[in-house]
């Protein structure tokens, strides 16, 4: 009993003081409990282990979309065909860049860029544009392209195509081609001249004259000239081209000549027509 109020004593006199307060039996504790940090830490470190993995399956996808990409390039021929795919490839090789950024250590962030290599495939920016005159003998290309070094040209010259590959220029690979020549080269005269603001590639001529254009195109209005052919049949083909490259008039001209030939009013298939 003496102990019982000696513990209410003392417990009215911190009351008093204001050292100790009284609580009502059902109220909430004056202090939250405290959480433990370590289940805290732990979920963090879930949630940035899934999201750098997304990340990384990201980039695994986009390589390989990349490596696709550079595979097609270097097959296309249609310059609107390598004008699509070279935009998609910069795209791409942005956003990788972009991904690795934050990774990338310290010391690699210093040094010299280096070309976009993907798989062991360098990755290449097409040229599509370019300029270029002729003389009797050569067909000169002007490639304005700034920081190209001579030794990282490298120069595939054939009778009927050319290849120009720049590498490590600022950090890109650069690829200017022509698939299919207008004429015949000589590709052991020709040459690539580096200058300080562009790059000139000398195409020989394997025959003297003037070129319409840098690129192949087929004459659809040439008959042909295979010997063993019905030469019948070549007349046929020709009016069939220019048939299907003439305006109405002409079309009406040659369909009436060929319904007339057929129903044997005249012999010639091309009588008629002309100036």
């Amino acid at each position: 009993m003496e102990c019982y109020s000696t513990i209410t004593h003392a417990r009215r006199e911190l009351i008093s003081s204001g050292t100790f307060v009284s609580v009502p039996v059902g109220s909430p504790p004056l202090f939250s409990p405290i959480k433990n940090p370590r289940k805290r830490k732990k979920k963090n470190t879930t949630f940035l282990n899934a999201q750098r993995r997304k990340r990384e399956e990201m980039a695994e996808e986009m390589k390989l979309d990349l490596e696709e990409l550079t595979q097609l390039e270097s097959i296309a021929k249609r310059p609107r065909v390598l004008s699509l795919l070279s935009s998609e490839i910069r795209n791409l090789n942005a956003k990788l860049s972009k991904e690795a950024a934050p990774t990338a250590p310290p010391k690699a962030a210093a040094e010299k860029a280096s070309p976009a290599v993907v798989s062991g495939v360098p990755s290449y920016v097409t040229l599509d544009k370019f300029s270029w005159d002729q003389d009797n003998d050569k067909i000169k290309i002007y490639v304005f392209l700034d920081g190209v070094e001579q030794e990282k040209v490298e120069a595939t010259f054939n009778p009927m195509s050319v290849e120009i590959k720049f590498h490590d220029v600022q950090g890109k690979n650069y690829r200017c081609a022509i698939p299919k020549l207008n004429k015949e080269i000589l590709p052991e005269k020709c040459k690539v001249l580096v200058k300080p603001t562009k790059v000139i590639i000398t195409l020989a001529k394997a025959s003297k004259g003037n070129w319409l254009d840098l690129h192949f195109k087929e004459d659809k209005l040439k008959p042909s000239t295979d010997k063993d052919k019905d030469p019948m049949a070549g007349i046929m083909d020709l009016m069939k081209n220019m048939y299907e490259e003439g305006d109405e008039d002409m079309k009406r001209t040659i369909a009436k000549a060929w319904s007339d030939a057929r129903s044997g009013k005249t012999a010639d298939p091309l009588k008629g027509y002309g100036p």
